[in-house]
């Protein structure tokens, strides 16, 4: 099961009651007040960690609650606050307020958390209301109770590079030949139905990650397919691979397969359309291929690279293209981060 969207509601623990106590001793006839503090209640923390691709595992457990706090004790003793409810997420996680629409925190990296209900504060003992003309306090504060709302999570796939194309382009044959993902591959239209990820070593020291988005077709950003669901899984990715059947089995032009691609990249996300861009033709062991690639460069006036995902052709020059170009998109980046530093408001004397 995929899940890329769940609302569930949380609910803080309230905060323990303080304690109304006084010092009973023999020989101590005027002890005074020694009633405790109540215990903090637990806040509900959403953290995202490495492991998880998607939230399933919350789409079946809608209700989360923290306990509450101890109350406090005699003696001076401060009841026991409760442990935070920790609830964990993939990274790429975007969450929100589901009455109020305004966004809590976008959880982009492993680590990164947040609270989205603070637990109640354990009210005071009356040892706090001891005052010089008031030594023997009756009074005492309840605890607070904790904070209730719900949320709506949503998850954009967090991946250095996009595969996008036509259903049956070669994207799940392409993942599974440069990763070890194993996304289900058959000759039929939307064998992919949700994101798949895939880790690839492009040497030593360099790797990436890669998502298989599941295939577009015309009118996707208005709901069409599969797209309008996935589109936004591509959003944050910093490379997209374009991958075009030169051969369609249904006969189909590729040029205008890939435009119809482009077109709706375009309608969906003027910004998403910028992204670089790699446009690799597939299925290069087929006759008419070498001819349809020629025609698809000469027509689009660019560089076509081409793969054989059955005999390995172009693979591996394919890999070291992508890590080459995420290094200088990752130079270009911090370049911009200097200079936006740099040209920063100087503080005068």
């Amino acid at each position: 099961m995929f899940a890329d969207r769940v609302m569930i509601f949380v609910r803080a623990g309230d905060g323990g009651n303080g304690c109304v106590s006084f010092r009973r001793e023999k020989y101590v006839p005027k002890g005074g007040p020694n009633g405790g503090d109540g215990g903090n209640g637990g806040s509900i923390i959403l953290r995202a960690v490495d492991g998880l691709t998607n939230l399933a595992h919350l789409s079946h457990q809608r209700h989360w609650k923290a306990d509450r706090g101890e109350h406090g004790q005699g003696s001076d003793c401060t009841g026991r606050s409760a442990p935070d409810k920790i609830i964990e997420v993939p990274a790429g996680t975007i969450v929100r307020d589901r009455d109020r629409g305004h966004v809590l925190r976008d959880l982009k990296e492993v680590g990164d958390w947040v609270t989205v209900a603070q637990g109640g504060r354990g009210g005071f003992g009356n040892t706090h209301f001891k005052t010089s003309t008031n030594r023997a306090p009756r009074q005492h504060e309840a605890g607070a109770e904790g904070e209730e709302r719900w949320i709506s999570l949503e998850l954009k796939v967090i991946a250095d590079v996009g595969l996008v194309g036509l259903p049956n382009a070669g994207k799940s044959t392409l993942l599974s030949r440069i990763s070890r993902a194993h996304p289900e591959i058959a000759d039929y239209p939307f064998t992919t139905k949700y994101p798949n990820l895939g880790m690839v070593q492009a040497g030593a020291d360099r790797h990436f990650v890669v998502a298989d988005i599941p295939g577009l077709i015309e009118g996707a950003h208005e709901g069409l397919g599969l797209g309008h669901e996935f589109l936004r899984h591509v959003e944050r990715t910093r490379l997209l691979i374009h991958l075009v059947d030169v051969v369609p089995m249904d006969e189909s032009d590729p040029v205008a397969n890939y435009r119809t691609i482009r077109q709706e990249l375009e309608a969906y996300s003027a910004e998403l359309a910028k992204r670089p861009e790699i446009l690799v033709v597939t299925k290069m062991d087929l006759t008419g291929a070498e001819e349809a690639k020629a025609r698809l460069s000469r027509e689009l006036g660019r560089e076509v690279l081409a793969i054989s995902a059955v005999s390995g052709q172009g693979i591996p020059p394919l890999i070291h293209r992508i890590a080459d170009k995420l290094d200088e998109l990752s130079a270009a980046e911090a370049e911009a981060r200097v200079a936006a530093t740099s040209s920063g408001p100087s503080r005068g004397g």
